[in-house]
């Protein structure tokens, strides 16, 4: 993945001359240019590296503010803490397009000019490249984690806000009037091994395994079933002797038949125990008799 640097959309824009100028003249003057890719320095403002046809030019490192969609000031002009919110958070970057909601309406709370709508073009993302070095900064932090959605507003900026600074709407599926959210900010570490019941698969060379407490509850193996000797009758399933007792498989569950190996004769009697996988437990049957959880 990349770090420092990454490709970004080939998206047409106009540059600020003054910005092409170290700010010492140029002001009012526009520079047709293409984005070629964004570079992400922890502590700064993303930097936007841009090919400038008219000059067979590349000009890097400068911020979002830097740019418009049309040759003229837009209005409002919306500074650079306006126009993106939070700093860099690692060197380790990712550009993707979100293309689920990248066609739907953007609305941004800026800081001073109130909401101001847009459209998406693409979302850059931190996180830390290298797990051999301290990770000092907060972009795998999930209170502090923040994503970088690059939108064109109205005014013809750009823009790079976070989620829980603006509001997205779709035509078909957002109602008339959204609730506002009253969320909170995740600071959870989720994960699903550690800190719960230990699956005790140290001694476990079954292909179809199961976890400690499955095998407490139910402990015919699948190799039961498996050995060599073992028959499909017509409705595929799987049945061979086991330790005195006809046991079988099916995609419903497991058997153990207990009493004579022909049932179908008219005065046969047995009894079956069945593990339902739907269910996750063992029930009992005789002849005649209805399922009975055992």
């Amino acid at each position: 993945m990349s770090c420092l640097i990454t490709n970004l959309p080939s998206q047409e824009i106009w540059v600020r001359k003054e910005y092409l100028t170290d700010h010492q003249s140029g002001w009012g003057e526009f520079v047709k240019g293409v984005w070629v890719s964004a570079k992400s320095i922890p502590g700064r403002a993303f930097y936007f590296e841009t090919y400038l046809p008219e000059y067979a030019a590349m000009y890097d490192k400068l911020p979002i503010s830097a740019f418009v969609a049309r040759p003229e000031t837009p209005d409002p002009d919306l500074d650079l803490p306006n126009l993106q919110f939070w700093n860099c958070m690692d060197y380790g970057v990712v550009a993707v397009q979100k293309q689920f909601i990248g066609s739907m309406d953007y609305e941004c709370y800026t800081r001073d000019f109130g909401p101001q709508k847009g459209t998406y073009v693409c979302t850059l993302d931190n996180y830390h490249q290298d797990p051999d070095v301290i990770d000092y900064a907060t972009s795998e932090n999930p209170a502090e984690h923040k994503s970088h959605n690059l939108i064109e507003l109205q005014n013809g900026q750009f823009a790079l806000y976070p989620n829980n600074r603006i509001r997205i709407y779709d035509n078909s599926l957002t109602p008339k009037e959204p609730k506002t959210p009253d969320f909170k900010v995740s600071t959870r570490y989720y994960q699903v091994e550690n800190g719960h019941n230990r699956l005790g698969m140290g001694n476990e060379d079954e292909y179809f395994w199961k976890t400690a407490q499955e095998r407490d509850s139910n402990p015919v193996k699948s190799s039961d079933f498996n050995e060599s000797g073992a028959q499909n009758d017509q409705k595929g399933w799987q049945r061979q002797k086991f330790h005195g007792k006809w046991v079988g498989n099916s995609i419903f569950g497991k058997w153990i038949w207990m009493g004579e190996q022909n049932s179908t004769t008219k005065n046969a009697s047995w009894d079956c125990k069945w593990w339902f996988n739907s269910k996750k437990t063992w029930f009992s049957r005789s002849k005649r008799n209805s399922w009975k959880n055992s």
